[in-house]
Parts: structure tokens; sequence; C-alpha cells
């Protein structure tokens, strides 16, 4: 062989284990998340522990990598104003160059990049922000939901009014896009299995409204049956306390989805009110299985609290991501989507599914009523009743209507 011949044959071995170390290249970059929420005010302490939620699942998976890289994030605040989420996620998509949006506490927020999304075919995941239009009736391709959703809410909480001899109802809470979406999934699915429910009466009140016991005043002066608070962030602190300073407990019975959460009960500590019936798709004591024991104590050591439902999404969140990516095979907005879609993963309660028809995670949903016990200085919810994903969300035939509507 001459020497002509075994420079040719050096050549094509170089250019052939360039191709094929191109793609291993290319996917080298990092997996850039972009996280748009509410930093400063008071729904801060709520978005940072779902924040932290996602970076304690990040150093796991950073740690075994994904497509052979790590994923990095970087935050921007949205001081929970849609004009100004929207700016910060252009931002992130036209400079920052992120491969995949995340956020947000406002449904507002939510429902503004989610438009956006959609225009620049970017994924967006919505965390913590819960009204059901957003994978409902604005639901599109590149917009999916990791916490549960109003329709959801709604319909645990009717479920449970329908199997009780309440007859007449009030309902209030804050006056913005969340509190009216959970009012009308509540009131819209009690009608249907309760057609003899009465509503007598609706306060609504400005979103973070420090005192509520001269709304509360007027709700027991009516004499509903029960009150339907539809509060989140702020308000549910603020609502609970309210009813302890009333006593309103032992005259109407309240709901308030969210309202045994760490985070919202810890703070009233032994002066939280009991008899509140309350949902949440997560509590860091239930369910009772190892993973969630695990979870709990990996977050504890991390930062020195018990993790909130808000955690727990922002847990979830990061799976959802990485196994979406891994599946894809490849660093590419399309390919992730299809993933993502249907992706099942376990969390720390149990296996949960990226529901393919309409991009809502489907969650259980457990409600039950707060009661002081000795294990705890707060509240905690007892008598438990555990309601499947599939039992509360609406079908997707349904959610097919009302697109098209």
């Amino acid at each position: 062989m001459g020497k002509g011949t075994v420079r040719i044959g050096m050549v094509m071995t170089i250019l052939i284990m360039g191709l094929a170390l191109a793609p291993i290249c290319s996917a080298a970059r990092p997996i850039k998340i972009g996280i748009v929420d509410t930093y400063s005010g008071a729904a801060a302490v709520f978005c940072n522990d779902c924040l932290n939620g996602f970076k304690l699942a990040l150093e796991d998976i950073n740690k075994r990598g994904v497509l052979g890289t790590k994923i990095e994030f970087v935050t921007r605040d949205d001081k929970f104003k849609v004009d100004l989420g929207l700016s910060m996620a252009k931002e992130l998509v036209m400079k920052e160059k992120v491969d995949v949006l995340v956020g947000t506490m406002s449904s507002g927020v939510a429902m503004a990049l989610s438009d956006y999304a959609k225009t620049q075919r970017v994924p967006f995941i919505v965390w913590l922000s819960k009204s059901d239009r957003i994978t409902g009736e604005k639901g599109h391709r590149y917009t999916f939901m990791t916490s549960e959703n109003t329709a959801m809410v709604g319909k645990a909480a009717a479920m449970a009014f329908a199997k009780k001899p309440f007859k007449k109802f009030w309902i209030a809470g804050d006056d913005y896009e969340f509190g009216h979406a959970i009012a009308n999934s509540t009131w819209g699915y009690l009608k249907k299995l309760k057609p003899e429910a009465e509503l007598i009466g609706e306060s609504w009140w400005k979103v973070g409204e420090p005192d509520l016991i001269p709304y509360l005043a007027n709700i027991v002066a009516a004499k509903p049956d029960v009150l339907i608070a539809c509060t989140g962030g702020a308000s549910m602190h603020n609502i609970m306390k309210a009813a302890k300073a009333t006593d309103m407990t032992k005259k109407v019975q309240i709901w308030v989805h969210g309202a045994t959460d760490y985070l919202v009960i810890k703070p009233l500590g032994r002066e939280a009110p009991e008899g509140v019936m309350s949902s949440n798709a997560y509590q860091f004591y239930y369910p009772d299985a190892p993973s969630n024991k695990a979870f709990v104590r990996k977050f504890q050591e991390a930062y020195g609290n018990p993790p909130s439902f808000m955690a727990f999404h922002g847990y979830n969140t990061a799976y959802l991501i990485a196994e979406a990516f891994k599946k894809a095979g490849s660093i590419d907005k399309e390919k992730f989507i299809n993933a993502l879609e249907g992706l099942k993963i376990d969390s720390p309660a149990g296996k949960i599914e990226m529901r393919a028809c309409d991009h809502q995670l489907a969650l259980p949903i457990y409600v039950g009523v707060s009661k002081l016990v000795p294990e705890y200085d707060f509240a905690v919810i007892t008598d438990v009743t555990t309601m499947a994903g599939s039992d509360v969300m609406p079908t997707c035939e349904e959610i097919m209507e009302t697109r098209q509507k």
C-alpha cells in the first residue's frame, strides 16, 4: 500500500470520526430554562418555595446529565404585573435564547405568556397559576400546566359538597382571574351534582386585602350553609386568620383551596381555625408514602422547612422537563413538545401523567378538614379523601368542545 493511499485512509477516518462526533458536540450546550414569576411582594414566599423545589430536582438531574449536558435556568421578576411579565418573557426568548419558558403565580400573566409562546413557538410550562382557561378554552400546542387547575379544584369541592346536606351557598374571593375561575368552576359543577343548591350572595375584594373580617361578618349575617372562599396567595392566610377572629367556623362551613398548605397555615400556629374544609394537590405529610417521605427529608435538609405544594409543583416540573428532553433525543422545541405529551413520571405523590389532549398534568386532589393535632404546632387536614386526577378533570371531549366555542 502506497503512502498516498495511507494518507487518504487517514483523512477518511478523521472525517468519519468528525461526523460521528458532530451530534454530540451540538448537543453539548446547556439546556436553558427561562423562569418568569413573582419574586417580590406578598407572593414571593410561594414563588421562592416553588423555585426551591425546582432547584432541588435539578441538583439530582444534573449529576446524571440530560443528553450529555446540564439544565440551566435564569429567573425574572414579573412583580405580579401582566405587562412586565410579558416584557420579561420576550427578553428571555429573544436575548437569552431559552429553550423553555416556565412560570407563573398570576393567571393573568400566564395567559399573556401563553399567547406569546404560541406566536414564538416556544414551550411554556405553567407551574403555579391555576385558571382552567389556560389549558381549557385558551389552550394550544405550546402551553402545558403542572399545577392543578380551577376545573379540577372546583369539581373536587362540588363532589364533596354534594355528599353533605348543604343547601345555601355564598361565594367570596379575590377579584381577579383566579378568584372568578375557581368560583365559576365550583358553582358550575355543584349545580350539576346538586341542582337544589342555592347561591344567596357573593363578595369580592381586591387581591391581598389584609382585613377580611368585615366581609366575613356580613356573610355570617346572611346565614349561608357554606362559604366558598375563592382565594389565592396571601389571601389564603388572611381568610384563615379572619375565620379564627370571627369564630366563623361555628356558624358557617368554610371551604378554601390550599388553606392548610404549610406556608399558609404555619404562621398562624396554634391559632389556626379548626373545621375549615380544604383541598390541595399535595401536603408534606400526605400521602404517607416512601417517595413523599424521601422528598420531604431532602427538601427539609436543603431549606430548613417542609415543602409546600408550590415546591411540589416546581420539583415535578424539573423532572418532566428532563424526561421530555431525554425522550425527544435532542434539544429541539417541537420534539420536546411531542415527548412531553402523554409523559408519565414518578412523583412524591405517586405516578403522574401529562395528559396529551390538553397538556394538563393529572394530579390527585386531597380533601379534608383542618384540625390541630399534637404532632405539629399548626393545623393539618384530617379525614382525608383522595380524588384521582381522572375523576376531577374535564374529559378530553369537553376540552375540545370548550376550545371550539
